[in-house]
C-alpha cells in the first residue's frame, strides 16, 4: 500500500497498511469448500416452506461462491430473489458476487440495497466496509467499520478494529488508528495484524522498546514472519544499533521475500 507523505527514519518505509494484511470479509465465503456443493431439488418439499427455501438457496450461493462458482451462485440468488424480492441476505450475496467478478458499480449496489433492507446487519455492512476500502475509499470504509464496531454482539468485533485501524492508518490519522489496533488487542492478544501495526506505530513514536515488545509477541503468533515483520525487525535493529539483528533479519528477507516490494524499497534505503 501507500507510504506516508512525510517521511523520517523510521516511518519512511513503514508502508501503512501494506496489502498482505488484507481486510477479513467475515461471514460471506464458506471455509474447506473444495469438494461437491449438495444441490438442492426445486420440489414440493423446498417450495412448502418459503422462508426455510430461502434460507438454503443463499447457503448454497455462499456456497457456490467459496468455491469460485459465480453462475450457480447467481442461479440461486434468483430463486432466492423470486422469494423475497427484498432479502438483505440475498442482497449481500449477490454483492459479494459482482465484487468477486470484478462488477463494482453492481457490487455497491447490492450493498446498499442490503443495508437498506436491513441497518443492522454488521457483516454486511463489514464486507461493504472491505469493498470500500479495496477501492482506496478510505473515509467512507473508516466510516463504517466504526458504525460496525458499534454492534458489541457483531462476533468479528475484534477484526472490525484492525479494518478500522488499517483504514485510520491510510487517513495518516496516528492516534486514531492506535486507539483502535488497542482495542481489537483487548478483544484479541494474539492478533498477528494488530501486534505488527502496533510495533510500527510505537518505533514510529520513539518508543523502540515498546516496539520490540510487540515485534516479540508477533513473532510468537507468526514464527514465519511475512516480509513486513521482517521489515519491521529490521527497523528496530537499525534503531537500536543491533547488527547482529539487523544482519540476520536482512538475509532472511532477501532469502525468502527477494521479491516483496519490503525488500526492493530497504535496498533502494541502503542505496541512497
Amino acid at each position: 500500500m501507500n507510504a506516508l507523505k512525510h517521511e523520517n527514519p523510521v516511518s519512511a518505509l513503514s508502508q501503512r497498511s501494506p496489502a498482505w494484511l488484507g481486510l477479513l470479509v467475515s461471514g460471506c465465503l464458506m471455509l474447506g469448500l473444495a469438494g461437491c456443493v449438495t444441490e438442492y431439488s426445486g420440489g414440493t418439499q423446498m417450495a412448502s416452506d418459503p422462508d426455510a427455501t430461502l434460507e438454503k438457496r443463499v447457503a448454497l450461493a455462499r456456497q457456490y461462491i467459496g468455491v469460485g462458482d459465480w453462475e450457480n451462485a447467481k442461479r440461486n440468488l434468483e430463486l432466492a430473489q423470486q422469494i423475497d424480492p427484498d432479502s438483505a441476505e440475498v442482497a449481500e450475496a449477490f454483492a459479494l458476487v459482482y465484487q468477486s467478478t470484478g462488477e463494482f458499480e453492481r457490487a455497491e449496489m447490492q450493498f446498499r440495497a442490503a443495508l437498506e433492507a436491513d441497518p443492522s446487519l454488521s457483516r454486511a455492512r463489514n464486507n461493504y466496509a472491505a469493498f470500500l476500502y479495496s477501492q482506496g475509499r478510505f473515509i467512507e470504509a473508516e466510516r463504517e467499520f466504526y458504525r460496525v464496531t458499534e454492534d458489541t454482539l457483531y462476533s468479528g468485533r475484534p477484526m472490525v478494529f484492525v479494518n478500522l485501524g488499517l483504514c485510520r492508518l491510510q487517513l495518516e490519522d496516528s492516534a486514531g488508528a492506535e486507539a483502535a489496533l488497542t482495542r481489537a488487542l483487548a478483544m484479541d492478544r494474539r492478533n498477528p495484524v494488530a501486534l505488527l501495526e502496533m510495533g510500527f506505530l510505537r518505533l514510529e513514536a520513539g518508543d523502540t522498546d515498546d516496539a520490540k515488545g510487540y515485534h516479540g509477541v508477533y513473532r510468537t503468533v507468526s514464527p514465519q514472519q511475512s516480509p513486513r515483520g521482517l521489515l519491521l525487525g529490521l527497523e528496530i535493529a537499525e534503531q537500536t544499533g543491533d547488527q547482529d539483528a539487523l544482519g540476520s533479519y536482512e538475509l532472511a528477507l532477501r532469502n525468502l521475500y527477494p521479491e516483496s516490494p519490503e525488500y526492493r524499497a530497504w535496498m533502494d534505503r541502503q542505496s541512497r
